[in-house]
């Protein structure tokens, strides 16, 4: 089978979208590829920023590929999965310039995982691929039968029909992946780095997937929810290919980033550095000391509240006091380059203890942010806190929530978010 995967050229006016919009490798679509050609299947990979295509551009070189199944992500890769802009009308867009050309469709991504008939509806694919994706797809090359295939939704005689919840792959053994020069030589970002300018390419590479944690604010019930750790050999080879192509900066993509010895004393010799996102209270001094060690540049903690109470409110099962994460931020930046410690805004939490923490944390060389409102995404604890299940209406339900309880946003946010029938004019539905 002849098969096209696509991260479209992703644009966010007006967006309540808060995760980072330079390009970043699309490790979905990566994965993908390497099943389906190990399969023996001929493989299109493309992505919008990457290869510099607009979206009509994306569905010529698609169309001109014929394949018999084209994919396409609904939102910009695994990275963001977890804060994914809730509108559709990028994909939408570039379904609606490939007109009917790339066989069979297939989306991938957080929407249809949670709420596959809207996705389904607003997007008019054939197939919705529920969780994560990269086996499925491959199961979908094989042909035979949609409802034979799991975790996949699809419209029958007028009907919805889900052949299961989202699907969990093994990932543990996934095959090392390799890129395209042009598109590393193209990754001029490094993501969440702020004590140096890029001196290399950057990319994204993932050693762990899901979270052993639950907590209220993250949206990963439908998705790269359980904790697996990948092995360290495919692992290695894969940041090894990186490095021989001039890559000197790495972000791991995991949910949550753990102490694992062995990973990091394989990175102390090589010539590589690297960021991650984790939670401080996991850590302890001496692993931060080898976290410093093998190249560790940059660290995203989670505290989001400074109250006991704030952190059982959200869920987050933390053992330490305000004071002990305090001082484990501290000791981490005396090994690490750049800290920063996340909040979210939490209605409990004083104003003046998050200032003097904010303003003692910054005398120590840590960043805090100012707290920040979170999206009550679909797959996410807090939506079910709030509405219950996720029904066809979920993220238009979410959007004006939030719309309506906040009147600042995110940093990047500069423009004011449009409301979700606004921002999906594209699709057909609306």
């Amino acid at each position: 089978m002849r098969v096209a995967l696509v991260n479209p050229a992703w644009s966010f006016e007006h967006s309540i979208y808060f995760g980072c919009r330079a390009p970043h490798l699309p490790l979905e679509l990566g994965y993908a590829r390497a099943l389906l050609e190990q399969a023996g299947h001929a493989v299109l990979m493309l992505d919008g920023a990457l290869d510099a295509l607009d979206n009509v551009a994306l569905a010529e070189a698609v169309a001109d590929f014929g394949p018999d199944m084209t994919v396409v992500t609904t939102a910009p890769t695994y990275l963001f999965w977890r804060c994914a802009q809730p509108e559709l009308g990028i994909p939408r867009q570039f379904l609606d310039a490939l007109a009917g050309r790339g066989g069979r469709t297939v989306a991938v991504g957080p929407h249809g995982s949670a709420t596959p008939a809207p996705t389904l509806a607003k997007l008019g694919v054939d197939v919705v691929v529920r969780g994560e994706c990269e086996d499925i797809v491959a199961r979908l090359a094989e042909g035979g039968p949609l409802g034979e295939v799991p975790s996949v939704a699809f419209a029958q005689d007028g009907d919805l029909v889900v052949t299961g919840g989202p699907h969990a792959a093994r990932f543990t053994d996934l095959p090392s992946l390799r890129w395209p020069d042009g598109w590393i030589a193209r990754h001029h970002h490094h993501h969440h780095r702020f004590e140096a300018e890029p001196d290399g390419p950057g990319a994204e590479v993932e050693a762990s997937r899901g979270c052993p944690y639950h907590c209220s604010f993250c949206a990963k019930i439908d998705f790269r929810d359980a904790y697996r750790r990948r092995d360290l050999a495919p692992l290695l080879a894969e940041i090894d290919g990186l490095v021989a192509q001039g890559v000197t900066y790495l972000y791991f993509i995991d949910e949550i980033f753990l102490p694992n010895k062995a990973l990091l004393d394989a990175l102390v010799d090589r010539p590589v550095r690297f960021g991650i996102q984790t939670r401080i209270d996991l850590w302890k001094p001496d692993m931060l000391d080898l976290l410093g060690r093998s190249g560790c540049v940059s660290i995203e903690a989670g505290v989001e509240s400074l109250t006991v109470e704030g952190r059982a409110a959200l869920d987050k099962n933390c053992r330490m006091s305000t004071d002990d994460l305090t001082q484990r931020l501290i000791h981490a930046r005396s090994c690490v380059p750049f800290v920063q410690a996340n909040l979210i805004a939490v209605a409990d939490d004083d104003a003046h203890l998050v200032a003097t923490w904010r303003d003692t944390l910054q005398r120590h060389g840590v960043w805090a942010n100012d707290p920040v409102p979170l999206y009550p995404y679909p797959s996410s604890p807090d939506y079910r806190k709030l509405f219950g299940d996720p029904d066809d209406h979920a993220w238009e339900r979410a959007h004006a929530w939030y719309l309506a309880q906040f009147d600042r946003f995110s940093d990047i946010q500069e423009q004011r978010p449009l409301a979700l029938p606004e921002l999906e004019a594209a699709c057909g539905c609306r």
